[in-house]
């Protein structure tokens, strides 16, 4: 069965972006219920439970109808937040400047430059944050031709199930801001770049080469 993971920071280590409470909340409760119900959606059907929560999401078409909706929610909801985790970086004990001065960086930078430029990109990526209607997330995510695309999604829809790897992920369920932001979304949306792991987005682009 799947198991929540550890995040790879404190919950506090992204103040004052992210706040700790929310982020205690978010890991605690909400990924772990979105855990607990693909765990239970999945206790009838152990070959599933040997192929890796991407597989499912991957595989759609593979699954019996009776369970599909409820992977493509509840196994969504887990590996969204579980990949979510990993573009975060601790920021609570760097400088202000070097909070703000976060960009990318190697060979994904160059392709985002190539394609938009790093501004053009920030622009249409906040703007699908800000204009998903309802519950979602804002993608940064590489076709299978290796294209850059800036996307959202509904709910705990996945790019993988489009055959896309995501590289960047934005939570804009209101669970994801609301103790701190209230209905702010945009100015959670501005307030996420100076979190965002460069480094890591980087080792995710350099896999799907």
């Amino acid at each position: 069965m799947f198991t929540l993971p550890k995040l790879p920071y404190n919950y506090n280590d992204l103040e004052p972006f992210i706040d700790e409470q929310t982020m205690l909340v978010h890991h605690t409760k909400h990924h772990q219920a979105y855990l607990d119900k693909f765990n239970a959606t999945l206790t009838d059907y152990p070959d599933f439970q040997q192929k890796t929560a991407e597989e499912l999401l991957e595989n759609l078409d593979d699954l019996p109808q009776e369970i599909k909706q409820a992977v493509i929610n509840s196994g969504g909801g887990y590996v969204n937040h579980s990949f979510f985790w990993q573009i975060l970086r601790p920021v609570s004990n760097l400088s202000k400047q070097e909070q703000l001065e976060n960009y990318p960086q190697g060979e994904v930078a160059k392709k985002i430059d190539e394609v938009w430029g790093y501004e053009q990109f920030k622009e249409k990526f906040s703007q699908a944050a800000v204009s998903q209607f309802g519950s979602g997330w804002a993608w940064l995510a590489i076709d299978e031709l290796g294209e850059l695309k800036i996307l959202s999604s509904s709910n705990q829809d996945s790019p993988l199930s489009s055959k896309m790897k995501p590289l960047l992920a934005l939570d804009v369920w209101e669970h994801a801001y609301y103790l701190k932001y209230q209905n702010k979304r945009p100015e959670y949306i501005e307030n996420f770049w100076p979190v965002i792991n460069w480094q890591k987005v980087e080792e995710i682009f350099l896999r799907t080469k």
